[in-house]
């Protein structure tokens, strides 16, 4: 069970896998979003992609809760020893952004399906129910608060994988195989 728990040298394969299905999710849906915007009402996917896009969209969010959690009961490694009390702070304060900038992403795509009353189908098996209704503008404001928070996102966590490659290949220190593979 050691390899599937982080301990104080290297992520366990838990979070290893949810930081990579997450990251995965995150620029797939990105991309679907921006394809969606392009859709005429005519076309055969206007009703089919919205709906997986609201799918693995709740399952993101379910994971992201998951994610804080396990995150909680399950500490992450120790900064290495050649960072430097600015590197950590970054570090951490670029994980808050990202976990914000989710959740800010999932509350306003709630929001513009929600808009109508509707709940939302999750795969067909079951349905989030529309909480939030009524506001004026609602979809149309929440709607752009989605598409500049999902630019946003995209754009620190392609930042963030940057400085992973820098201290991989700059550094040349374990930053990046941390996230990648575990130490038994």
């Amino acid at each position: 069970m050691s390899a599937w728990k982080n301990n104080n040298s290297s992520y366990g394969r838990i979070s290893i896998i949810i930081h990579w299905v997450s990251a995965l999710a995150v620029f797939s849906l990105f991309g679907v979003g921006l394809y969606m915007m392009s859709l005429s009402y005519y076309d055969p996917l206007y009703r089919t992609l919205p709906w997986w896009h609201k799918s693995f969209g709740i399952t993101l969010f379910a994971l992201t809760v998951f994610r804080l959690v396990w995150k909680l009961a399950n500490p992450a490694p120790k900064p290495l020893s050649n960072h430097t009390q600015s590197t950590v702070l970054m570090a951490k304060l670029g994980h808050y952004l990202i976990y914000l900038l989710m959740f800010g992403i999932m509350v306003s795509g709630y929001l513009i399906s929600t808009a109508d009353g509707r709940g939302i189908s999750v795969f067909d098996w079951f349905e989030v129910p529309a909480l939030i209704t009524g506001i004026e503008g609602q979809e149309d404001l929440a709607g752009e608060v989605h598409f500049y928070l999902a630019w946003t996102l995209v754009i620190v966590a392609a930042g963030h994988g940057l400085a992973a490659i820098k201290h991989h290949l700059i550094d040349k220190d374990d930053t990046l195989k941390r996230m990648i593979k575990t130490t038994e």
